[in-house]
């Protein structure tokens, strides 16, 4: 076997594998900026279109130029009625993500990329129709109805809940929203964007690098994380029996999802923004005790591990509190984080090199050659 290089970094950690303007996680390990903005800045005070605009285009609209985009992306929320026929005939028993990248994939086919001038175009478009395919779906094999997929709301958190619920949302619930999918908006070289990255670096079409960072978002280790927070909040009935059911967790090294993060090292900048969140979306007895029970798992994990919450962790109580379902958690990760793939597309694209690394070699030396006939069991 030939030596594992003293070099060697697992999983690339702590390898540089390019250069962007999109976006900086801070270098002391913590803090996040889109394009110089801080995340508090942007999840206080701007819309989620805002956001997208400024990952997409470099700089944050002005207000003529908001009311424009946001037209423009109401009148790309229509389904092809081949993409519908296909939403309906995927099973009720199909993973949400398993849903978006065939839907995505079928996009594709219908309203293809010629050039790559219409990438902004194709950009938007996913943008305002992702939240409707996955509706769609799951609203025609939940209640059995067709939804009309067109509405008036302003905004595509607002558009989202109207979909899920089919009614108009409480202005609490849409900023809550609001603030979700800027957070989850963009987040540097992570295992969806890379793989996004790596597939746009051959010169393929924009819907492909997007199919991949949804195959890749799919995986347990990156995308439901926050599915797997509320999972593990459920397990306790009262704040009384996280103590020792979360010590009994951690002496038999279960995976705790939620907490902790690749790249930050003191805390993340994301979860106290939705953690407050969560608290103002409290608005029953029982959510004040989900609400209890996250804090008194916080609280353990950083007494017994000294790991912080990342985003994932009380992004599953706040959309809890919203009535969401579980199962399309992490296909809102995706209508939010369309707009970091996309601006990483186009990055990668205008500076465009092939990502083709090189593997360190750890197989046995080259061998004899031996016949079929000759080999030995």
């Amino acid at each position: 076997m030939a030596p594992a290089s003293n070099n060697e970094h697992h999983g690339l950690a702590d390898i540089v594998a390019g250069n962007s303007s999109i976006c900086t996680v801070g270098k002391a390990g913590k803090g996040l900026n889109y394009r110089g903005y801080s995340i508090e800045d942007l999840s206080a005070h701007c819309r989620f279109e805002e956001v997208t605009f400024l990952l997409i285009h470099n700089e944050l609209p002005t207000q003529a130029t908001l009311t424009q985009y946001q037209n423009k992306l109401k009148s790309l929320r229509n389904i092809p009625p081949a993409l519908t026929t296909v939403l309906e005939t995927i099973p009720p028993t199909a993973h949400p993500m398993d849903v978006l990248r065939t839907a995505h994939s079928l996009l594709g086919c219908l309203e293809p990329e010629i050039d790559f001038s219409q990438q902004t175009n194709i950009a938007d478009r996913l943008l305002a129709s992702t939240p409707a395919i996955l509706m769609y779906w799951y609203r025609y094999h939940h209640t059995g109805k067709r939804i009309n997929t067109n509405t008036d709301d302003e905004t595509l958190a607002g558009y989202l809940l109207h979909l899920l619920h089919g009614t108009v949302p409480e202005p609490l619930h849409q900023q809550a929203l609001n603030a979700s999918l800027i957070l989850y908006a963009e987040h540097e070289f992570n295992a969806s964007t890379f793989a996004a990255r790596v597939t746009a670096s051959t010169l393929s079409d924009f819907y492909s690098a997007i199919v991949s960072a949804i195959g890749t978002l799919r995986g347990p280790l990156h995308g439901g994380a926050n599915e797997a927070a509320m999972a593990l909040i459920q397990r306790f009935p009262t704040g009384n029996n996280v103590e020792q059911g979360l010590k009994k967790a951690l002496a038999n090294k279960e995976k705790i999802m939620g907490f902790g993060h690749r790249v930050y090292k003191i805390a993340d900048p994301r979860s106290p923004i939705i953690k407050h969140w969560a608290k103002q979306l409290i608005s029953t007895p029982e959510a004040q005790g989900i609400f209890d029970i996250a804090q008194r798992i916080e609280t353990l994990m950083w007494q017994e591990k000294k790991l912080f919450p990342n985003l994932d962790f009380y992004s599953a109580a706040a959309y809890r509190f919203m009535g969401i379902p579980v199962p399309l958690y992490t296909p809102l990760f995706v209508c939010s984080r369309i707009a970091g793939w996309a601006a990483h597309i186009i990055e990668q694209r205008h500076h465009n090199a092939l990502i083709r690394p090189a593997a360190n070699y750890t197989g046995p030396d080259q061998r004899h050659f031996v016949s079929i006939d000759q080999r030995t069991p």
